[in-house]
């Protein structure tokens, strides 16, 4: 009897940095599914591998998992991002803008999602890293920012920021977990919270434009 196409894509010979891709693509869609709990053993059957042949590549569950914490969260991460939310010669109110738009671009995703909260609920450190280079990256350098646009005001604290941030997330959370209707652009909404953020330290806003006349 001869093997299916299935069991020769299994046999197929893969260079080793092909066949690690191969893995770590393959643990971020069964983590995002089963959530952190699920076994490599599991995991080899779906990637199509034995699990000897996994553990060539990843001498731990914890080292696959660092992989997968690369790949969904660092990788995500762009590096243009500080420069962006520092940058005066830009209204701050549209850095803040342009960075969500591409922050929320990059992390409403089902596998983002998924093992984000997955590893919240698990208590895996994988969150409290992500988190904490969240904040160190790209949630401090901003607080400056606003802090700096309302020196003459009162001064927001880390914690302000956080709950601006984390209702931001909340409208993927709503999309991807709870599979709740939530707008195609979110974007508007991200533009209310901002500015309603912004207001509440009295930080002054761009005029907004009139309406134009109709044409005669």
């Amino acid at each position: 009897m001869s093997d299916g196409p299935d069991t020769m894509v299994r046999r197929r010979r893969l260079a080793p940095e092909a066949r690690r891709e191969q893995i770590v693509d393959a643990a971020v869609c069964y983590f995002a599914e089963v959530g952190l709990a699920g076994t490599t053993r599991d995991l080899a059957k779906r990637a199509g591998i034995t699990q000897a042949l996994l553990y060539q590549y990843f001498r731990s569950k914890a080292e696959l998992l660092d992989a997968v914490f690369a790949r969904v969260y660092l990788d995500r991460m762009s590096p243009h991002w500080p420069g962006l939310i520092t940058d005066r010669n830009r209204p701050l109110r549209e850095r803040m803008l342009t960075f969500y738009a591409e922050y929320s671009g990059a992390i409403f995703s089902y596998e983002w999602l998924r093992i984000f909260m997955a590893a919240g609920l698990a208590g895996e450190a994988l969150n409290r890293r992500y988190l904490d280079h969240v904040r160190d990256l790209l949630l401090a350098p901003l607080l400056e920012e606003i802090r700096f646009a309302a020196r003459h005001n009162a001064q927001p604290e880390m914690e302000d920021l956080w709950n601006l941030h984390g209702g931001i997330i909340y409208l993927g959370i709503r999309r991807h977990i709870y599979h709740l209707p939530t707008p195609d652009d979110v974007m508007p909404v991200i533009e209310r919270a901002i500015d309603r953020f912004l207001g509440g330290f009295s930080i002054d806003l761009p005029a907004k434009a009139a309406p134009r006349s109709p044409s005669p």
